[in-house]
C-alpha cells in the first residue's frame, strides 16, 4: 500500500510541481508531467529515508514530494536544454 500511495501523492506533486516550475524546457503533458512527479515522490521517499526523516517504508508526504519533484524538473529542464 506504500508505494501506491506513493504514485498518487507523486502525480498530485508533479501537477503543483509543474505550475511552481514553469519553463519552456520543462515537459508537456500530463504523462509525463505525471511520471515526473512520481518520480520525484520516490526520490523524496528515499533521500529523506537515507536522511533518517523518514522511518523505513514510511513514504514522503505531499510537502516532500513537491520538493522532490521540483528538483525532478529542475534536472530534466537543465538535461534537455543542453540536448
Amino acid at each position: 500500500m506504500g508505494i501506491l500511495w506513493t504514485i498518487i501523492i507523486g502525480l498530485v506533486a508533479g501537477i503543483i510541481a509543474k505550475f511552481l516550475v514553469p519553463g519552456p524546457n520543462e515537459p508537456s503533458g500530463f504523462v509525463l508531467t505525471a511520471v515526473l512527479g512520481i518520480v520525484g515522490a520516490f526520490v523524496a521517499t528515499f533521500l529523506g529515508q537515507a536522511i533518517g526523516w523518514y522511518q523505513a517504508g514510511e513514504g514522503a508526504g505531499l510537502i516532500g514530494a513537491i520538493v522532490g519533484s521540483v528538483i525532478v524538473l529542475l534536472v530534466w529542464g537543465a538535461i534537455s536544454r543542453r540536448a
